[in-house]
Order: structure tokens, then C-alpha cells, then sequence
């Protein structure tokens, strides 16, 4: 039989020269260059932040618990005001409630006839807590309204406005003390306009100078704050993009140059095969 013209060491070379311009041709394709237009605004990822310096976006900056953060402290106060008002309520309306309701039970029970001193004393002390309880709220829910709601009123026009005035306690003291009267008609939602507004100059008077103690008005504490938190955000949106920066210059240095990967691959294809290895004898 005769055998081919290769030996086992030939190489035949045309098929690493075939299979080296198929990689190349595979690896060497051009990459799509796409240009942005000056114009087109980035993704709201990578944009650049921006400071809130409008009304609106003061007025949003107040819910805004994105990252983790809590709600603002003017909205905290706001809650706790109205908490603290309607114990204060609770406790205005609902002791005198209880104590006129236990001196009207003793009277109205004059005549009853109880088993023992026992429980005299304890149906007195049920009647006084039931009038606790009842007046107490009605007053609650009543001065928490009014609280919150003269509350919410200065504080969006302060932070709108982004400064603090005695006009704004005086147009949410009006605003409140109309809307409380307002079944009583124009007339009485009209009296009760100018006696809230009468109340909220002191009243407003009263919450500045007790910021200013503090060293700083909350509406400074709060510029301040903002100031801070844009400049940590710029800071960290010049870090990602000086980043992505040197990720895509790293990138275009290696798709400039595809010469040295062809040269590495064909180095790599022209490498002789291995010889195989001789049999190892079989004992008889």
C-alpha cells in the first residue's frame, strides 16, 4: 500500500493560514462609532445633579427619602407638633370633662342604693373617665387640626419663599382660623380669617425667636444642608464620569492596535504539533 508524500513531522501550513485569517476576520471588526449630539441630555443616571434653587423643587426636596433618607426635618416637626398638640387637647379638654362628669354622676345618684362604699367609688371613677375620654376628644382632634394645618401652611410658604416672615405665620393663622369657621358662614369664616391672623403674628414671633437661640434659623440650616448634599453628588458625578473616561480610552487603546492580536494569533497557529507518543511495548 502506498503511503502519502507527508511525513509524521511536515506541517501543513495552509490550514493554520486559513484558520488565522478566519479568527482575524472574526476578532478585527470594526466597532460602531456613534457620535452624540451636543444637544441630547443625558440619562438621569449619569446627569449631572442639580440644585434645587425653585420653589417646586424645595417643596419636592421636603418628601424626597430617596438613598435612604428620611423625611425632612420641617416634616417631622410638623407630625410631632401635631402629636404634641393633640395630647395637650387630650389632656385640656378631658380633665375638666372628667371632673364635671363625676360631680354630675354623684348628683344624679343621690338616690341610688349601692352594696358597698366599693363600688360607689368605682362607678364615680367609670362616670369620670367615660367624661375624660369624650371630651377629651373632642378637644384633641380639634387643636391637632389647628396645629397642623397652621404648620403645614407657614412652613411650605417658608420654604417656598425659602426665607422666614412674619406675613407667612400671619396668612397661615388666617387661612386656619377661616377654615374652622367656615360653617358659620362668610361672616364667620371672615372673623375667624382676622382673628387667626391677629394670632399668628405672636405665634410666628414666637417660633423665630426660638430658632434664632438656636444659632442658626431652620431655613439656613436647610440651605446650608443642600449646599452640602449638591456638592457631595457633583463630587461623586466627576468620579464616575472621570472613570468611564479611562475605561473607554483603555478600550480604544486596545481596538487601535489589532496588528499585535493578529501577530499573537498567528504565532500561536504556527507553533509545530506536538509528536505523539510512541506506543508502550505489551508483554507476551
Amino acid at each position: 500500500m502506498d503511503l502519502p508524500n507527508s511525513t509524521c513531522g511536515d506541517v501543513n501550513t495552509s490550514v493554520p493560514q486559513k484558520l488565522s485569517a478566519r479568527i482575524f476576520s472574526v476578532f478585527s471588526f470594526p466597532l460602531p462609532c456613534v457620535q452624540a449630539a451636543e444637544s441630547a441630555p443625558l440619562p438621569t443616571v449619569i446627569g449631572k445633579p442639580e440644585f434645587p434653587d425653585t420653589g417646586w423643587d424645595r417643596i419636592k426636596d421636603l418628601f424626597d427619602t430617596s438613598d435612604g433618607q428620611q423625611y425632612s426635618e420641617e416634616v417631622r416637626n410638623v407630625m410631632k407638633s401635631g402629636l404634641t398638640a393633640a395630647l395637650v387637647g387630650l389632656v385640656y379638654g378631658g380633665v375638666p370633662g372628667a371632673r364635671h362628669a363625676r360631680q354630675r354622676f354623684i348628683q344624679l345618684s343621690q338616690a341610688e342604693v349601692y352594696s358597698s362604699r366599693v363600688e360607689a367609688v368605682r362607678s364615680a371613677h367609670n362616670a369620670a373617665i367615660r367624661g375624660f375620654l369624650r371630651y377629651g376628644w373632642r378637644w384633641s382632634w380639634r387643636v391637632a387640626a389647628f396645629v397642623t394645618l397652621f404648620n403645614t401652611v407657614s412652613t411650605g410658604l417658608c420654604v417656598y419663599r425659602d426665607q422666614n416672615s412674619l406675613g407667612y405665620y400671619a396668612a397661615a393663622g388666617a387661612v386656619t382660623g377661616g377654615l374652622f369657621r367656615l360653617s358659620l358662614g362668610p361672616a364667620g369664616m371672615l372673623a375667624g380669617s382676622v382673628i387667626g391672623g391677629l394670632l399668628g403674628l405672636p405665634a410666628g414671633a414666637l417660633i423665630a425667636g426660638a430658632q434664632k437661640l438656636g444659632g442658626e434659623t431652620l431655613r439656613e440650616k436647610r440651605r446650608r444642608e443642600r449646599r452640602e448634599l449638591y456638592d457631595l453628588k457633583v463630587a461623586e458625578w466627576s468620579a464616575r464620569l472621570q472613570l468611564t473616561d479611562d475605561v473607554v480610552g483603555e478600550i480604544s487603546e486596545h481596538v487601535k492596535d489589532p496588528a499585535s492580536d493578529q501577530k499573537r494569533i498567528s504565532e500561536l497557529l504556527n507553533l509545530p504539533r506536538n509528536k505523539p507518543a510512541a506506543p508502550e511495548p505489551t508483554g507476551q
